[in-house]
């Protein structure tokens, strides 16, 4: 008889323990309320598959000869986002005009020459010395057997749309609609040589990662893989739970609201054998505990091919991607408190 009294006050205990998480959860779902959807959606739609075009068709150009780490290429690509953070008069964080974040050749693998990130960013209004990030990699594979590996969706992509983003937040700023948080567009290195660049910007951080709020990442959102076909409005979605399940929740309420993409969470999986979680940039700011997402568009017949040229991209659902994740960003960016990490949860 004691024995189950024992039994039936854990079983109270533990359901008790349940019914408060699941409480807490869906707290967390309902103070996510989305209440200047009017001005967001007009910045997002700021972003257009023309000037998407415009940029990539530049970006994944013979002229750039692949953007291989440290090769001319890849340099003429750092300038090329030098030079349109400066048109835009979207400043560097690192002395205003300092947009490269310098890494030596010694930090990088054998025969790799220096290299450098680009960095550019939006001041917080209310809260300057915490940041949204979000990040994309500009190298791509360079030249091999004299066949030039453009890199259009890997990652010219991703690249053009943090372009048209940092823009979208800019045309936002100079109209008074500044974040409260400060957002940093980062874009990354050396990572097809295995994440140097974000490696280097966590060992060498511009902003206190501490008062890093998220990195959203994104890395190849411009073509259809065979599994969507005949679904295209989609796009993979990876990790944004491991860290904050209120960023999962934030990611899915600004899709549901304004966008409808079919937001796949086949490679969220832990048992997933592609291991996606852990082979972009994002994985180096998850490492420190800092809440990600990863965006992506699955692998093709191109990838890492030559093929993998700007004729090929979805112009239109690259736009609809890149607004979804500023339209994320920009709640991030002016949310009033912190993300919920899962262990406080």
């Amino acid at each position: 008889m004691k024995g189950f009294v024992i039994a039936s006050a854990l079983t109270l205990v533990g359901s008790c323990a349940t019914t408060r998480y699941s409480t807490k959860i869906e707290n967390i779902k309902n103070n996510i309320q989305l209440t200047d959807s009017a001005t967001v959606m007009r910045f997002a739609n700021t972003i257009t598959a023309n000037e998407l075009k415009t940029h990539l068709i530049a970006y994944a150009s013979n002229d750039f000869q692949g953007r291989k780490t440290g090769e001319l290429g890849q340099k003429k690509a750092a300038n090329f986002l030098k030079e349109y953070y400066q048109s835009q008069n979207i400043y560097s964080p690192i002395k205003d005009s300092l947009y490269y974040q310098e890494i030596s050749k010694a930090f990088l693998p054998d025969n790799i020459k220096s290299t450098e990130n680009v960095l550019a960013y939006i001041k917080g209004s209310e809260k300057p010395d915490e940041v949204v990030i979000i990040s994309a990699h500009l190298d791509h594979l360079g030249i091999e057997d004299d066949q030039i590996f453009n890199g259009a969706d890997d990652n010219g992509s991703g690249t053009t749309a943090l372009m048209e983003m940092a823009q979208a937040f800019q045309l936002a700023a100079l109209e008074g609609f500044m974040p409260k948080r400060s957002i940093l567009f980062l874009h990354l290195t050396g990572e097809e040589l295995g994440l140097y660049g974000s490696r280097y910007y966590i060992e060498n951080p511009i902003f206190d990662l501490n008062k890093t709020m998220v990195d959203l990442n994104i890395d190849m959102i411009g073509r259809i893989d065979k599994k969507h076909e005949d679904n295209p409005n989609y796009l993979y979605v990876i990790g944004a739970d491991r860290i904050s399940k209120e960023l999962h929740f934030i990611s899915e309420k600004i899709n549901d609201t304004y966008f409808h993409l079919d937001l796949d969470y086949t490679y969220n999986d832990d048992d997933d054998h592609n291991r996606y979680y852990y082979r972009s940039d994002h994985y180096k700011f998850a490492q420190e505990n800092i809440p990600v997402i990863f965006y992506f568009n699955g692998e093709h017949d191109d990838y890492h091919q030559a093929t993998d040229t700007p004729d090929k991209i979805e112009y239109d659902l690259l736009a609809t991607r890149a607004r979804l994740i500023f339209s994320t960003a920009w709640y991030l960016a002016n949310k009033e408190h912190k993300l919920i990490h899962n262990e406080d949860i």
